[in-house]
């Protein structure tokens, strides 16, 4: 029995999903569980797996197309199984929103954006010197010219990322995917390849002269659509208020020293005392481990701590740190660390990143002293926390040098009063001023 590929709804929020690259070939066998396609969520790169056993007779979608939720992208059925009334089908698709979508072939599917479309502005050309492109080992022999994708050069993000990394300009590399799409194995190669040097015009532009801004259009990601519902959605209708105070961290950071001294493997970190201190004050203010849903306010039965996490080429996820007010710190370092590694590579499950009851966004690394933070909704509540630094302060009346940091906390004021936040950020403060107060 043919079984239909659908882009299936891979986070409670998705809307629309970009089929990223297809893992098999028409014709290609397949089985029950086998992974299909790889899909860019509104959170995270998942894969598609399939439903039914056969062989894969149509693509219906190629990659690089952003689709409805809903939409068929594809058939598995046996290989002398009419289908003929499960494609007249998909020609009644909805189109993709044409801001969101570009043809990934000369021949795109009813679903890709119309010809009319704005191009991007033309850059200025520079001639580039010869590069030989480097095939992935045992894969397909790629054209010689990169294949465009509305202007760009067709490749998976983790593709991209890699070549940057890498120093790597992908209009140099081969790409071996559907489409001549450069995925993982063609950057690997090479970057591996004696050959692989970066093109003249590369390096004069980062061993001399200032730098020069292009013009140019950027698809917008999956993920940036959500990041945009979602903060319009918070900042108008959640009414705001901030609370800022300033911490005394050297007993916190003389603390986590201690620890890490007697530690052989694993460290812990600033951001995972701040984890396990907002969990224990939201345990002693369940007021604020809380959400408003119209009628009612709901207070959560555990600490689940969203951790904001900013992730490469743009966009941002919360991992969660499920029930941190009843886990150690050594835990909570292990468990963060773990999270955040999958976070950046685009590989949470949605139960991983969904559902926190407060969070806390952490810019001390990149030298910001004081921010507010838009709170994620239906949370009631996030904390800003800015750089530690030493400066002078007045204690028992003498000036002394003290490593001291500034947070700031947002606050649902459908939910949390001033006088609530107030109390609920002075038990954090005291607990980050003295840590032992997480053993009373």
């Amino acid at each position: 029995m043919a079984t239909k590929v659908v882009m299936a709804q891979l986070s409670p929020t998705m809307e629309e999903g970009k089929l990223l690259e297809w893992k098999l070939q028409e014709g290609d066998a397949v089985e029950a569980g086998d992974i299909l396609a790889e899909i860019e969520t509104d959170k995270a790169n998942m894969d598609v797996e399939s439903l039914g056993s056969g062989v894969l007779r149509k693509i219906v979608v190629q990659a690089g197309t952003t689709v409805p939720v809903g939409v068929l992208i594809g058939v598995v059925a046996e290989p002398d199984e009419d289908i003929a009334s499960i494609l007249a089908s998909a020609e009644a698709q909805p189109a993709a929103p044409a801001a969101a979508t570009q043809p990934a072939a000369p021949a795109a599917p009813a679903a890709s954006a119309p010809e009319s479309a704005p191009a991007p502005a033309p850059a200025p050309s520079v001639p580039a010197a010869p590069t030989a492109k480097v095939p992935a080992p045992g894969a397909p022999a790629a054209s010689a010219a990169p294949t465009l994708d509305g202007g760009r050069v067709k490749a998976s993000p983790l593709a991209r990322r890699l070549a940057e990394a890498a120093g790597l300009r992908l209009e140099d590399v081969a790409g071996s995917g559907p489409g001549g799409r450069i995925v993982k194995r063609d950057v690997e190669a090479a970057a591996a390849a004696p050959s692989a040097v970066p093109s003249a015009p590369a390096a004069l532009a980062a061993s001399a002269g200032p730098a020069r801004l292009t013009a140019e259009t950027v698809e917008v990601s999956q993920m940036r659509k959500a990041i945009a519902r979602t903060l319009t959605a918070s900042i108008g209708p959640v009414p705001h208020f901030f609370l800022t105070t300033e911490i005394d961290m050297e007993h916190a950071l003389d603390l986590r020293a201690q620890l890490n001294a007697r530690l052989s493997a694993g460290k812990i970190g600033v951001n995972d005392l701040l984890i396990k201190i907002v969990a224990e004050a939201l345990a002693r203010h369940p007021d604020i481990n809380a959400s408003w849903h119209g009628d009612t306010i709901a207070r959560h039965g555990s600490a689940d701590v969203g951790v904001a996490v900013a992730l490469e080429g743009g966009g941002l996820i919360t991992p969660i740190i499920r029930a941190a007010d009843r886990k150690g710190l050594l835990q909570i370092s292990e468990e963060a660390r773990e999270l955040i590694g999958r976070a950046r590579d685009k590989r949470l499950l949605p139960e991983e990143y969904q559902g926190a009851t407060f969070s806390i966004s952490n810019l001390g690394m990149f030298e910001i002293t004081e921010f507010t933070a838009i709170i994620n909704p239906p949370e009631a509540g996030i904390l800003a926390i800015g750089k530690t630094a030493a400066k002078p302060v007045v204690v028992d009346g003498e000036i002394v040098v003290r490593r001291r940091m500034q947070v700031t906390m947002s606050c649902d004021h459908r939910v949390i009063d001033g006088a609530m936040g107030a109390a609920f950020l002075g038990t954090f403060k005291a607990m980050m001023e003295n840590p032992l107060e997480m053993m009373l």
